[in-house]
């Protein structure tokens, strides 16, 4: 396990007391059957933003308190294992991209609204169905002192909350290139802007954003025009990093909860924990989840250390993080026996959310790729 700081097991602490005292799966439970429109309860989260979740990893001079990224990855740990609703992971990734390419001026006017929870941000980066970071075909073209943008995003995490999208586009080139795209900062609310909510497995917030002829002034581009996509990477890095965190908060609750479960069913006269047959699978997955929290604590201490490793480090994490989420939220359905296939139970959110979580920001097998080929092989 990563050394924490002490300021680092307050904040630790302090998230996990409050996501259990008023943020339980329970509150989740309420959002989603009430359909809440941004899936998310908004005076939760304004409480989060008052706690300084939201800016976390944004400097003291923008209204941040600059922790880092292993500061907020023990947040979204927490927020994980109750599966709290909000736009924070995806607002993070946001910053992170204004922290890594932007101007002063662009960070004066969007990071201490971000900070505050004024401003949500969310990454508008994929086109199709699967993570493909640089297959960009929305198109941003010069057009006197500024730029028009045309194209779509699918499933853009909190894309309805969204004040910000930080949106990749092709300035030159054809889709697949990595040469040729630039990004953008785009207020949700600009003129030829429109979205359209998704109702996903996990009922958490995303949605498909159209920019037909989006007219932006020359400060909207972020970084250099056609060079964007090793800021592109090193965004989405860190935004992968961030989830990694969250997946393993859900992991680690839905092991716990089933382990409670194995110590007081009985069953043919027997708590089913005595089974060694269970032994032996709660022990698989316990190992899996100390060896998946190395993987995570290393690559959020990596982004934080600005290591040369942060990206094969990144997606060891999140193949094995998912891998490791995929495994254990199959076994709290199946242990828990029939009440885990029934809606009443919270298995069934634990094993949507997972999902999600598993395909968001590239699946197992997209990052299993990536790392070998950032190997050489």
């Amino acid at each position: 396990m990563a050394v924490l700081t002490e300021e680092q097991s307050l904040l630790r602490d302090a998230a996990r007391t409050w996501t259990q005292e008023k943020s339980p799966v329970s509150a989740f439970r309420k959002v989603r059957d009430a359909a809440a429109p941004l899936a998310y309860d908004p005076a939760a989260f304004a409480e989060m933003a008052q706690m300084g979740w939201t800016g976390v990893i944004i400097p003291e001079e923008y209204g941040g308190s600059d922790f880092g990224w292993l500061s907020l990855g023990l947040i979204l740990e927490e927020t994980g294992r109750t599966l709290t609703a909000s736009p924070i992971l995806a607002s993070a990734a946001a910053s992170g991209a204004i922290l890594l390419g932007g101007t002063a001026t662009q960070k004066e006017a969007w990071l201490p609204k971000i900070a505050s929870g004024e401003v949500v941000g969310a990454l508008a980066v994929d086109e199709g169905p699967h993570h493909a970071p640089a297959k960009v075909a929305t198109t941003a073209k010069k057009t006197g002192a500024g730029w028009t943008l045309d194209g779509a995003k699918t499933f853009v995490l909190e894309g309805m909350a969204a004040g910000l999208l930080v949106v990749s586009a092709r300035t030159s080139g054809n889709a697949g290139d990595e040469d040729g795209i630039s990004l953008f900062l785009v207020p949700a609310e600009a003129r030829g802007v429109t979205r359209q909510a998704l109702k996903l497995a996990d009922s958490r917030g995303a949605a498909n954003v159209t920019f037909a002829g989006v007219e932006l002034g020359a400060e909207a581009l972020l970084g250099e025009a056609g060079k964007g996509h090793a800021l592109l990477e090193k965004t989405l890095d860190r935004a992968r990093a961030a989830l990694a965190a969250e997946m393993l908060g859900s992991a680690v609750q839905a092991f716990e909860t089933t382990l409670d479960y194995l110590k007081t069913r009985v069953q043919f006269g027997q708590v089913i924990g005595s089974f060694q047959a269970l032994q032996h699978r709660a022990a698989k997955m316990f190992t899996d989840l100390e060896l998946s929290r190395s993987c995570v604590e290393a690559a959020l201490t990596a982004i934080d250390n600005d290591a040369a490793d942060v990206s094969e480090l990144v997606s060891l994490a999140k193949a094995k993080m998912g891998d490791t989420l995929h495994l254990v939220s199959n076994e709290m359905v199946q242990m828990h026996g029939g009440i885990g296939m029934t809606d009443e139970h919270d298995a069934g959110l634990y094993l949507k959310r997972a999902r999600a979580q598993e395909t968001a920001f590239g699946g197992q097998a997209w990052h299993r790729d990536r790392y070998a080929r950032l190997q050489g092989f």
